[in-house]
């Protein structure tokens, strides 16, 4: 799939800290995905929200890195984790910020409300209020934020939606009267 991203760990013998031991860690291949499900298990464990609540620790996106495995019981995961390199880490840091979508959406009016700090289980409460199966739960979160956003802007009632000003509406009519006149070779 386009949205998984494979990091290759060499392996090797390295030392487990916790249990005062060498351990033989072979090659393998970490299928990541950032989703819901992955920001989720991150929120769990240190109880605070990872969209909103400022930078991470080195730790804190390692773990993170742990919540995005998709491979089923990897021994060590943590110590699989420790090793990857930095250009790795980079690739990571991008795919967790990549958009991942091409819909971009219109400007939308300015608000003098502070936008709330999005929780995994707000999210759970927007899908479920805009009626998006929780198998979306399973996309690239950037994807799933995204619909989102435009169930939330489709929803809107008309008269919420941004209206075209008086200038737009003018502008217009002057250019279709215009082009009539132009078509009928009339001056009025």
């Amino acid at each position: 799939m386009f949205d998984i991203l494979d990091i290759s760990i060499q392996g090797g013998e390295f030392w487990d800290s916790a249990t005062e031991t060498f351990i033989n860690l072979k090659p393998i291949t970490l299928h990541l995905k950032h989703s819901l499900i992955s920001l989720t298990r991150w929120e769990q464990h240190y109880k605070r929200k990872y969209l909103s609540d400022g930078p991470k620790t080195i730790e804190e996106n390692l773990y993170y890195i742990c919540c995005m495995v998709l491979n089923k019981d990897v021994p060590n995961l943590d110590l699989y984790v420790r090793q990857i390199n930095q250009n790795d880490y980079e690739r990571i840091q991008r795919y967790v910020q990549d958009d991942m979508t091409a819909t971009t959406l219109p400007p939308q009016p300015k608000s003098d409300k502070k936008p709330e700090p999005l929780s995994s289980e707000l999210i759970y409460y927007y899908m479920t209020g805009l009626n998006i199966p929780f198998s979306c739960e399973k996309w690239h979160l950037s994807n799933l934020l995204m619909l989102i956003n435009i169930a939330n802007i489709k929803n809107q009632p008309e008269d919420k939606k941004k209206k075209r000003s008086s200038a737009a509406i003018m502008h217009d009519y002057s250019a279709l009267n215009r082009a009539r006149r132009a078509k009928l070779h009339t001056k009025g």
